[in-house]
């Protein structure tokens, strides 16, 4: 583009394959403006958009699982799970029941198809097994 000879300043003009001058019928600094505002109304969206999708760099310092603690978890979880492999079947069956599963006493009851003071009573021994086997494993 060239300003054209003669032109009202502002006004850009524009030459043909033919090499004649055309001048635009718009003000070159009203085009520039445009152009800066586009411009940021695109960097202010991006920055949005950036807020929205990265987390500060403080909520980094708590991703991830500590290592140790993650193997701690499992090791305790795999000795629980051989200390219920260990109980008797009913003693088994009364504890998964109330503690794993979260059944009230009478639901158990109703499931294993005994009165609630048996399941109380195999409840009460599961319980004291597995404690002192976990114990005895520490």
């Amino acid at each position: 583009m060239r300003k054209a000879a003669g032109a009202p300043g502002g006004l850009s003009t524009v030459r043909s394959r033919r090499g004649s001058a055309k001048p635009l019928q718009t003000r070159l600094d009203s085009w520039m403006y445009r152009i800066m505002k586009n411009a940021w109304i695109d960097e202010a969206r991006a920055r949005t958009r950036q807020r929205k999708v990265f987390a500060p760099e403080d909520d980094g310092l708590s991703v991830g699982l500590d290592g140790a603690a993650a193997m701690e978890a499992h090791l305790e979880a795999a000795s629980v799970e051989q200390a219920m492999a260990r109980l008797p079947d009913d003693q088994r069956l009364a504890v998964a029941l109330v503690l794993v599963e979260g059944l009230s006493y009478r639901e158990a009851a109703a499931v294993l198809e005994v009165p609630e003071g048996t399941l109380t009573s195999r409840l009460v021994r599961g319980r004291n097994a597995l404690l002192a086997d976990l114990r005895g494993a520490a």
